[in-house]
């Protein structure tokens, strides 16, 4: 059952469309202080405004900033801890699926630092805030994507070889290893780090990609599900009593589940954190 979320300070990136926007929405019903991390002003207030309508809660917020740009993250964690000071649930939410190599400002592959590096220099730089409002709680929303992918420390930045598909896995699949690794460093915190994989929903997300706009169109009727079914997860991570001492595993359905055998090597893991901190500066 939900807990009673009234008072609780809850983030979530990629807030102004699909399981982001539900979520926020469903947390905001709660009773949740909710702030959303959003790029685009201008879809960000119209969100705002809807979320803040059907939900009857103005303790609704937006904050502008761009995970595609590390001094973007910075100055976002800067004003949110100037702004509040606890922070209850972090939803590291927000992808992105482009079909062609692209890079960031900071000279980085796009998939590689949206969905994971600038998640994981927010995470960091708010983690004494997270663990000073414990029990809390961080939701990495990966995929089942991350099966068919590994990551090849030589190519980081995939200037060898570029497959949309492995690209886009390989980031979800960096998602996973950064939460069982998160969890380790934060047992006994009172801070709990779950993962999960929505389910295949439709929404705008896969909007880049011609291929997979394709695979849509052509998929069977009620193999694609709705936001509302896909932020179901996220929001049970978020809010339910049965998962509060619950630490570093994947759900799906609301269950916990098996990740791929190769997203438990520790040593993997442990590297990537390791890399992941030179990357984003904060080693």
């Amino acid at each position: 059952m939900p807990k009673d979320m009234n008072g609780k300070i809850c983030l979530i990136t990629g807030a102004n469309s699909g399981i982001g926007k539900v979520t926020a929405l469903e947390l905001a019903k709660l009773g949740a202080k909710v702030v959303m991390f959003c790029r685009n002003s201008k879809r960000g207030e119209d969100a705002l405004a809807e979320i803040k309508q059907k939900s009857g809660n103005a303790s609704v917020d937006l904050m502008i900033a761009d995970l595609a740009s590390l001094d973007s993250v910075r100055r976002f964690a800067a004003d949110f801890k100037a702004k509040y000071n606890k922070l209850h649930v972090l939803i590291n939410n927000a992808g992105i699926h482009y079909p062609e190599r692209k890079l960031t400002i900071d000279g980085y592959e796009a998939m590689f630092a949206v969905n994971h590096l600038g998640h994981f220099l927010l995470t960091l730089l708010l983690l004494d805030m997270i663990k000073a409002s414990a029990p809390a709680r961080i939701i990495n929303v990966s995929s089942e994507a991350h099966v068919f992918s590994k990551i090849d420390f030589d190519d980081l930045n995939l200037d060898k070889k570029f497959n949309e598909f492995q690209a886009y896995g390989r980031s979800k699949l960096a998602n996973i290893y950064f939460t069982y690794e998160l969890a380790e460093r934060l047992a006994g915190t009172g801070v709990t780090v779950n993962c999960l994989h929505p389910g295949m929903v439709k929404t705008n997300f896969q909007r880049y990609s011609k291929m997979v706009q394709d695979a849509i169109k052509k998929a069977p009727p009620g193999l694609l599900i709705s936001p509302e079914e896909g932020a179901k997860t996220t929001i049970y991570l978020a809010t339910s009593t049965e998962v509060e001492n619950v630490t570093g595993r994947y759900f799906e359905n609301l269950k916990a589940k098996k990740s791929s055998r190769r997203s438990y090597e520790r040593e993997i893991q442990k590297k990537l954190w390791e890399i992941s901190e030179k990357l984003t500066g904060l080693a």
